[in-house]
């Protein structure tokens, strides 16, 4: 195979994602105006379905804008050779490969959010707040930037940095060393995320004394759940919009709710929707997921370290000197289609824990509750109660709402 070869491969896997995409979200979109099902007819009056209709197409057509702008610009990249051009400038600053990397990927990275950034910003200050969900102050908004570049410099530079010195000094068995290091930090992060880096974003307080608190620790002492951390994060600094999740293992597992959610539901159906939290917990869906995601990136990192060394890879992007880090960016261009079908079987398990973990809350709590605090979230977010079956197939992690219901009243 020669690098011309390679190089239409890899614009023929980036332009039929796209157009697969695109027929999804079209086969979607054809449905906003279906009828709504008799089960949830009382999810939205006729003013908020209009609104709700108005929301979809809105997002559905600047979808459109940004998926093609990000279609052009990569195209463009790749028919141009950006990549052998940031490569030189990466170069030119220096000989060590971990720094050239470092400015190769830097470049990159906050170029592309630079280009990004506009329909961000579109998005949040334009849509999000023509339909009354943004709360996010422009200084918010780049802050959040600010500290993303940070994080990425840091985090992702410094474990970038360490998978090159392992390549450098073990050749093809650094994949080995990699998944170990990337196994550690997974597992740290699912353990201290909440404790380390929510707290750069979002200010976090425990849940006050209070009935509510008082429901939720009887409802964990009647399944057998020691849970001492309840936090409430301030979700409303950015979105109108509401959720809750259990992070951590052991003495650091906890369960932080959004001040949206406890001002949306009542009491009891907060509890119904810590109790579906819960029976992830109980069912070991954390631990599954965990596991599978370590496994997946060892199967990966595997497969890069059989390829990585070929110049082919550097080639096929029109960079004449190999290198790992252009050879990454090709993997994983190639690498897309595979990835996609694991999203697929990810995304199939993820579907069928939550109705594991609703019949949990609806077992050891009550179906009503859940089910009407899934409506109300689902109005107040505007969702969509009609998608298509395959777009739910290819992008669902969660069953549809019709779909839960029918599950919980079964």
């Amino acid at each position: 195979m020669t690098a011309t070869t390679l190089f239409y491969i890899i614009i023929a896997i980036i332009i039929v994602d796209f157009l697969v995409d695109k027929i999804l979200d079209a086969l979607n979109a054809k449905q906003y105006n279906d009828p709504i099902p008799e089960e949830l007819d009382d999810v939205y009056n006729a003013e908020d379905y209009e609104k709700s209709q108005a929301y979809k197409k809105t997002n559905y057509k600047f979808g459109i804008i940004t998926s093609t702008f990000s279609l052009v610009l990569t195209l463009a990249f790749l028919f141009f050779d950006g990549f052998e051009f940031i490569d030189n400038v990466a170069r030119s600053y220096s000989e060590n490969p971990i720094l050239i990397a470092l400015l190769f990927f830097g470049v990159i990275m906050i170029g592309s959010d630079i280009l990004t950034t506009p329909f961000a910003y579109y998005q949040t200050f334009v849509i999000e707040e023509k339909f009354g969900f943004n709360k996010t102050t422009k200084g918010t908004f780049l802050l959040d930037k600010i500290k993303g570049w940070g994080m990425m410099a840091v985090l992702g530079g410094g474990i970038l940095a360490l998978i090159i010195w392992f390549y450098q000094a073990s050749g093809s068995y650094f994949w080995i060393y990699t998944w170990g290091l990337v196994a550690c930090f997974t597992i740290f992060m699912n353990m201290f995320y909440a404790r380390l880096i929510v707290p750069i974003f979002n200010k976090q307080t425990p849940l006050e004394d209070g009935d509510l608190r008082d429901k939720i620790s009887a409802y964990a002492e009647t399944v057998g759940f020691t849970l001492d951390k309840i936090f409430v994060i301030d979700g409303s600094k950015r979105s109108t919009k509401a959720n809750a999740y259990f992070s951590g293992f052991g003495s650091e597992k906890r369960v932080t709710l959004y001040d949206t959610l406890i001002t949306d539901l009542v009491d009891d159906e907060i509890v119904a929707v810590l109790a579906h939290e819960v029976g992830h917990y109980k069912k070991k869906h954390i631990v599954f997921n965990l596991v599978t995601s370590i496994l997946l990136t060892g199967l990966t990192l595997y497969i890069l370290s059989v390829f990585i060394s070929n110049p082919l890879l550097s080639n096929a992007l029109g960079v004449e000197i190999p290198s790992f880090h252009v050879g990454l960016i090709a993997f994983g261009l190639l690498y897309s289609p595979i990835s996609e079908i694991t999203g697929l079987i990810m995304n199939w398990f993820s579907r069928k824990f939550e109705y594991q973990a609703d019949n949990y809350a609806k077992n050891t709590y009550a179906a009503d509750p859940l089910i009407t605090s899934l409506k109300k979230l689902s109005k107040n977010s505007l969702s969509n109660l009609t998608p298509h079956k395959a777009y739910v197939f290819m992008h669902y992690s969660h069953p549809t709402l019709l779909q839960r219901m029918k599950n919980l009243k079964s």
